[in-house]
């Protein structure tokens, strides 16, 4: 397995309260979390910064060789818990830091399956045979309405609202978090993303970019796609790919 990963404060923002982590386990297990922190007064880059740190030190330590599928996504989803408490009770002991929280997607691969939990409208795409396929739904106001058939999908991306999100970590003091998976073969490629990144580039463009760039130069070339779309968020990007690492 590869991992590359990538950060920018994007060019309309002056802080970046965008988070991530990654890494690999001895059984080449691989497992990486994306945070996009909200709340003024730093609130969001804290709120961020303690769910990525939660998220990490509970995968690095527990996501050990004998687990089986129910206990890993147990394991996703007792660690996004922890986060969403910690988070929780510093806003509420902190007025400074009142209402931030933070959007969550997290993934582990391990024996060709990805489990993934997410809470928010970061993201989680699979690239494999030349097509992108989202792996995760926004939790947001602008998804609501296309799934009631209030909006196209067409007229969500535009939409005035579609940062509106309905579903974060840190905000109240129980998540119920989204869980899915899928398939992971040779050769896939698996991107986790803060909405900085899918504001401002489409579906065609990073798979193009997949296409014609070395791997570890991918995440580099989808953050200056955004940037030079105009870069209106900050911008994360990680890219996780099923190939057999030299002993």
């Amino acid at each position: 397995m590869k991992i590359v990963g990538r950060t920018d404060i994007g060019k309309r923002r002056s802080e970046n309260q965008d988070n991530y982590r990654a890494g690999r386990q001895a059984d080449d297990t691989v497992w990486a979390v994306v945070c996009d922190g909200m709340g003024g007064a730093r609130g969001g880059a804290v709120a961020s910064g303690i769910a990525v740190s939660v998220m990490e030190d509970e995968l690095a330590d527990k996501l050990v060789p004998e687990l089986s599928t129910e206990k890993i996504r147990s394991l996703l989803e007792q660690a996004v818990e922890h986060a969403n408490g910690e988070i929780f009770d510093l806003s509420c002991a902190d007025p400074t830091k009142r209402g931030m929280g933070t959007t969550l997607v997290a993934m582990v691969v391990r024996n060709g399956l990805a489990q993934i939990v997410h809470a928010g409208d970061s993201r989680a795409y699979l690239y494999r045979d030349g097509k992108m396929i989202r792996l995760t739904r926004d939790h947001s106001m602008v998804q609501e309405m296309v799934e009631n058939g209030t909006l196209t999908p067409q007229e969500a991306e535009v939409h005035p609202n579609k940062n509106l999100i309905t579903r974060a970590v840190g905000v109240n003091p129980r998540l119920k978090v989204e869980y899915s998976e899928c398939t992971a073969a040779q050769g896939d490629v698996f991107l986790l993303c803060s909405d900085g990144l899918t504001n401002c580039t489409t579906e065609e463009e990073l798979c193009d970019i997949l296409e014609q760039n070395d791997f570890f130069a991918s995440a580099e070339e989808m953050i200056q796609t955004a940037l030079e779309a105009g870069g209106q968020d900050n911008i994360t990007v990680v890219l996780l790919k099923m190939e057999a690492t030299e002993v």
